[in-house]
């Protein structure tokens, strides 16, 4: 019995492990479909064509376990959730790597766990302890390290991006916030699918009305295999991998070997991109991963 509990939670330590890193190859993918001539409309739409029936199939597969009816108010929730969590966000967060690091961005996204604080405290009056705010301190002295490189070498560009991408991160912790309640209802899994199959569609549709369906021929062979990649490995697997971590090992554990993203990031920027990566940077980066631990451990909440 001990044996097979201990290969549950080694499974589940393995796909938190690759989720994470796989999560983290988005914006290796994006930023070398950019080298290419493509938007990041083009690249989003290519992205979510690629997910889109794998979504489904995963939706389906859920669907199995739990045959919960969806009534019409829990429909709504669930699009504005997809428009907020995986539609909104994700171009967001393209639209800012054309103009920042892959390093910067990840970052910046790591920022979310302090946003879903700030969102729970304005809105719901939830209490945020004295070791959270030193928390979301240290975290945003970290992304103004990291940030204050990259704003020498870009200049008014880079606060182009990283507002971007800041408000991507804030979209989808609108979409952690906002999908709590529902969650218990319908499942993660089931919920996480058909949130982004709203996204897929959604993205699909601004691609058409902007680009027409034509644009589609004159996208290079290139383009199209890293979008595969990104619609898969960066995309699908990772997410339905984070899920079954979750379920084999917790949250907590499962989001603190999340923290594996911006140090895997910053290897990929480095050997697949050739970014730069300076002592401010490095420093950043620890301050962030420090100060996001800090702000998510439990009962930190309540401390004063």
């Amino acid at each position: 019995m001990g044996a097979v509990v201990a290969d549950r939670r080694l499974a589940g330590v393995l796909l938190a492990a690759f989720g994470a890193i796989a999560f983290s190859g988005k914006a290796i993918i994006v930023k070398l479909g950019y080298r290419h001539g493509v938007d990041a409309v083009t690249l989003l739409a290519l992205r979510m064509l690629v997910a889109l029936p794998l979504f489904v199939v995963m939706a389906l597969w859920a669907r199995r376990g739990d045959r919960a009816r969806i009534g019409r108010g829990d429909a709504w929730r669930i699009g504005a959730l997809g428009f907020f969590g995986y539609y909104l966000a994700s171009f967001l967060d393209f639209a800012g790597l054309a103009t920042i690091s892959a390093t910067l961005e990840r970052l910046i996204l790591y920022l979310t766990p302090t946003l879903v604080l700030a969102i729970g405290y304005l809105v719901y009056r939830r209490r945020v302890g004295r070791r959270q705010l030193a928390a979301l301190a240290l975290s945003y002295l970290g992304v103004l390290l990291a940030f204050g490189h990259d704003l020498r070498l870009g200049g008014r560009d880079v606060v182009i991006g990283g507002a971007l991408v800041f408000a991507s991160a804030l979209s989808y912790a609108i979409y952690l916030v906002g999908s709590g309640e529902l969650v218990g209802r319908i499942g993660a899994l089931r919920l996480t699918a058909y949130a982004s199959i709203v996204a897929c569609v959604l993205c699909l549709a601004q691609f058409v009305l902007i680009d027409g369906v034509g644009a589609l021929a004159e996208v290079a062979p290139a383009v199209w295999s890293l979008s595969l990649l990104n619609g898969t490995v960066c995309t699908v697997f990772p997410v339905a991998a984070v899920m079954l971590a979750i379920a084999r090992i917790g949250p907590g554990l499962a989001a603190q070997i999340g923290m594996l993203g911006p140090v895997s990031t910053i290897v990929l920027s480095m050997g697949v991109l050739g970014e730069a990566m300076g002592p401010w940077q490095v420093a950043g980066t620890v301050l962030v991963l420090a100060g996001v631990l800090a702000a998510s451990r439990r009962g930190a909440a309540g401390e004063e």
